[in-house]
Protein backbone atom coordinates (compact mmCIF):
# COMPACT_ATOMS: atom_id res chain seq x y z
CA UNK A 1 0.00 0.00 0.00
CA UNK A 2 1.43 3.68 -0.87
CA UNK A 3 1.17 6.19 1.61
CA UNK A 4 -1.32 8.27 -0.21
CA UNK A 5 -3.75 5.21 -0.09
CA UNK A 6 -3.69 4.64 3.84
CA UNK A 7 -4.23 8.98 3.82
CA UNK A 8 -7.10 8.51 1.82
CA UNK A 9 -8.57 5.67 3.93
CA UNK A 10 -7.93 7.39 7.62
CA UNK A 11 -10.01 10.50 5.79
CA UNK A 12 -12.86 8.24 5.13
CA UNK A 13 -12.10 6.30 8.69
CA UNK A 14 -13.48 6.67 12.29
CA UNK A 15 -11.18 4.15 13.83
CA UNK A 16 -8.11 2.55 13.22
CA UNK A 17 -7.42 -1.49 13.55
CA UNK A 18 -4.26 -3.16 12.32
CA UNK A 19 -4.87 -7.34 11.82
CA UNK A 20 -1.92 -9.68 11.85
CA UNK A 21 -1.19 -12.49 9.42
CA UNK A 22 -2.87 -15.02 11.90
CA UNK A 23 -6.33 -12.81 12.16
CA UNK A 24 -5.69 -11.69 15.54
CA UNK A 25 -5.39 -7.42 15.60
CA UNK A 26 -3.11 -5.69 17.29
CA UNK A 27 -4.29 -4.54 20.37
CA UNK A 28 -6.31 -1.54 19.96
CA UNK A 29 -4.11 0.49 22.90
CA UNK A 30 -1.02 0.74 20.48
CA UNK A 31 1.08 3.55 19.30
CA UNK A 32 2.89 4.43 16.06
CA UNK A 33 6.17 5.33 17.34
CA UNK A 34 7.82 6.30 13.61
CA UNK A 35 6.80 7.29 10.71
CA UNK A 36 10.01 7.52 8.54
CA UNK A 37 11.79 7.17 5.60
CA UNK A 38 14.10 4.19 5.08
CA UNK A 39 16.77 3.90 2.64
CA UNK A 40 18.20 0.76 1.43
CA UNK A 41 21.38 0.91 -0.79
CA UNK A 42 22.93 -2.85 -1.59
CA UNK A 43 24.33 -4.92 -4.06
CA UNK A 44 22.85 -8.34 -4.98
CA UNK A 45 24.80 -11.38 -5.43
CA UNK A 46 24.56 -10.81 -9.18
CA UNK A 47 26.57 -7.91 -8.82
CA UNK A 48 23.72 -4.93 -9.73
CA UNK A 49 23.34 -2.07 -7.34
CA UNK A 50 19.93 -1.27 -6.04
CA UNK A 51 18.38 1.27 -3.98
CA UNK A 52 15.11 1.25 -2.26
CA UNK A 53 13.01 3.63 -0.29
CA UNK A 54 9.75 2.82 2.23
CA UNK A 55 8.08 4.45 4.50
CA UNK A 56 7.64 2.58 7.64
CA UNK A 57 5.38 2.80 10.65
CA UNK A 58 6.81 1.54 13.80
CA UNK A 59 3.62 0.06 15.68
CA UNK A 60 3.95 -0.47 19.82
CA UNK A 61 1.84 -1.22 22.38
CA UNK A 62 2.47 -0.30 25.50
CA UNK A 63 0.34 -0.82 28.98
CA UNK A 64 -1.37 2.41 28.56
CA UNK A 65 -4.77 1.10 27.92
CA UNK A 66 -7.11 3.91 28.09
CA UNK A 67 -4.83 5.38 24.68
CA UNK A 68 -6.94 5.11 21.03
CA UNK A 69 -4.84 6.97 17.90
CA UNK A 70 -7.96 8.20 16.29
CA UNK A 71 -7.37 8.50 12.10
CA UNK A 72 -6.80 12.56 12.02
CA UNK A 73 -3.90 12.11 14.56
CA UNK A 74 -2.09 9.35 12.54
CA UNK A 75 -2.96 11.58 8.54
CA UNK A 76 -1.51 14.93 10.87
CA UNK A 77 1.88 12.34 12.20
CA UNK A 78 1.84 11.03 8.25
CA UNK A 79 2.04 14.76 6.88
CA UNK A 80 4.06 16.00 9.20
CA UNK A 81 7.03 13.42 8.26
CA UNK A 82 6.11 14.01 4.76
CA UNK A 83 7.15 17.11 4.99
CA UNK A 84 9.78 17.00 7.24
CA UNK A 85 11.20 14.45 5.85
CA UNK A 86 10.69 15.19 2.32
CA UNK A 87 8.77 11.88 1.87
CA UNK A 88 6.72 11.17 -1.45
CA UNK A 89 3.64 9.78 -0.84
CA UNK A 90 3.75 7.07 -3.54
CA UNK A 91 6.23 5.28 -1.84
CA UNK A 92 5.26 2.01 -0.24
CA UNK A 93 4.79 1.34 3.36
CA UNK A 94 6.29 -1.13 5.69
CA UNK A 95 4.85 -2.12 8.92
CA UNK A 96 7.42 -2.99 12.39
CA UNK A 97 5.81 -4.96 14.66
CA UNK A 98 7.18 -6.62 17.94
CA UNK A 99 6.11 -9.94 17.40
CA UNK A 100 8.93 -12.53 19.36
CA UNK A 101 11.19 -10.01 17.40
CA UNK A 102 10.79 -7.14 15.54
CA UNK A 103 8.82 -8.27 12.22
CA UNK A 104 8.39 -6.52 9.05
CA UNK A 105 5.61 -6.43 6.92
CA UNK A 106 3.51 -5.22 3.79
CA UNK A 107 0.24 -3.36 4.35
CA UNK A 108 -3.06 -3.87 2.77
CA UNK A 109 -6.67 -2.99 3.69
CA UNK A 110 -9.63 -5.62 3.48
CA UNK A 111 -11.99 -2.87 3.67
CA UNK A 112 -12.52 -2.95 7.89
CA UNK A 113 -9.28 -3.13 8.85
CA UNK A 114 -5.53 -2.46 7.61
CA UNK A 115 -3.47 -5.88 7.36
CA UNK A 116 -0.25 -6.71 7.90
CA UNK A 117 0.92 -8.96 4.85
CA UNK A 118 3.76 -11.31 4.86
CA UNK A 119 6.97 -10.71 3.24
CA UNK A 120 9.28 -12.96 1.69
CA UNK A 121 13.23 -12.84 1.04
CA UNK A 122 14.21 -13.80 -2.70
CA UNK A 123 17.36 -13.38 -5.14
CA UNK A 124 17.36 -10.44 -7.26
CA UNK A 125 19.76 -11.75 -9.25
CA UNK A 126 18.40 -15.79 -9.86
CA UNK A 127 19.57 -15.86 -13.54
CA UNK A 128 23.17 -14.22 -12.46
CA UNK A 129 24.20 -16.67 -9.69
CA UNK A 130 22.59 -20.01 -11.06
CA UNK A 131 19.38 -20.87 -9.14
CA UNK A 132 17.58 -22.56 -11.52
CA UNK A 133 13.91 -21.67 -12.50
CA UNK A 134 11.49 -23.06 -10.15
CA UNK A 135 9.37 -24.99 -12.37
CA UNK A 136 5.92 -24.86 -12.05
CA UNK A 137 3.68 -27.63 -11.15
CA UNK A 138 0.76 -29.39 -12.52
CA UNK A 139 -2.07 -31.81 -11.61
CA UNK A 140 -1.95 -35.03 -14.45
CA UNK A 141 -5.81 -34.61 -14.27
CA UNK A 142 -5.32 -30.60 -15.54
CA UNK A 143 -3.53 -32.15 -18.66
CA UNK A 144 -4.96 -32.23 -21.57
CA UNK A 145 -3.95 -34.81 -24.44
CA UNK A 146 -2.60 -33.63 -27.44
CA UNK A 147 -3.92 -34.96 -30.46
CA UNK A 148 -1.76 -37.26 -32.10
CA UNK A 149 0.65 -35.76 -35.10
CA UNK A 150 -0.27 -37.73 -38.14
CA UNK A 151 1.12 -41.11 -37.38
CA UNK A 152 -1.59 -43.73 -36.21
CA UNK A 153 -1.52 -47.17 -36.98
CA UNK A 154 -1.20 -48.37 -40.06
CA UNK A 155 -0.87 -45.12 -41.29
CA UNK A 156 2.01 -45.83 -43.17
CA UNK A 157 3.89 -43.31 -41.67
CA UNK A 158 6.38 -45.54 -39.18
Amino acid sequence: MKLSEIKNILKQSETIAFELPNGSLVPNHFHVTEVGKVTKNFIDCGGTVRNEEVVNFQLWEADDYDHRLHPEKLVNIIELSEKTLQIDDSLEIEVEYQGATIGKYGLDFNGRHFTLTTKQTDCLAKENCGVPETKQKKNLSELKAEPAASCSPNSGCC
